[in-house]
């Protein structure tokens, strides 16, 4: 049985919470095929879109939460070290992956907790760079609240309105398919995101500078 049979056939709250919390970690879990198909679900009313959002983005922030104490306690050499192991080519990562996440953190300050939660091979690592970073967790969570539910939000709303058209025998295939087109809208909304932040921390030591 592959993964998208698996989840249609288990689908539930548990397996949404679950399925995301390894999401979050360094597990390949693809979200798209666990809330949209959730979500998809929700509309034909066999579970709650509302609690599919609120199940996926609890165990998004669990997940995350994880990866932050992993960076927080254990430090880049061991990091590296898992990453480069056999056990961290099975999850799908390498050393490069992780200095990547690091590098964004470094650019984008802790905005980047919140922006990067929506970006394809940054997102589920992003907690890595805050954790090794010694970032306040409560601050921490609340970004990853904030950008784990507003990718959730997305990925919901696109199963929700698939339901109206695609038969379930074809969900997979849209979802992959629509997936990729909000991926790319995605990185433009980040992309306008941060210039704000930039431009509105810029402009706030101007106004200091010019106060001073």
């Amino acid at each position: 049985m592959d993964f998208y049979n698996f989840i249609i056939e288990h689908l539930n709250y548990y397996w949404v919470f679950f399925l995301m919390l390894l999401e979050s970690t360094v597990i390949p879990v693809p979200s798209e095929l666990v809330v949209s198909p959730a979500a998809y679900f929700a509309a034909g009313g066999r579970l709650n879109v509302w609690l599919v959002i609120l199940f996926g983005t609890f165990g998004a922030d669990c997940g995350a939460t994880i990866n932050y104490f992993a960076g927080y306690y254990l430090g880049r050499p061991i990091i590296y070290r898992f990453a480069n192991s056999r056990w961290g080519k099975l999850c799908l990562l390498n050393q490069e992956k992780v200095e990547k996440s690091e590098r964004y953190f470094d650019s984008h300050g802790m905005v980047a907790t919140i922006t990067g939660r929506l970006i394809p091979g940054i997102r589920h690592l992003i907690s890595i760079p805050a954790g090794l970073a010694k970032m306040n967790y409560w601050r921490f969570l609340l970004y990853t609240t904030i950008g784990a539910g507003v990718w959730n939000c997305i990925l919901a709303a696109l199963g929700w309105w698939m339901y109206s058209f695609v038969p379930e025998n074809q969900l997979e295939a849209k979802i992959m398919e629509y997936g990729d087109y909000i991926k790319f809208a995605i990185l433009g909304l980040v992309a306008v995101v941060i210039v704000w932040f930039v431009a509105s921390y810029a402009f706030k030591k101007v106004r200091k500078k010019n106060q001073a």
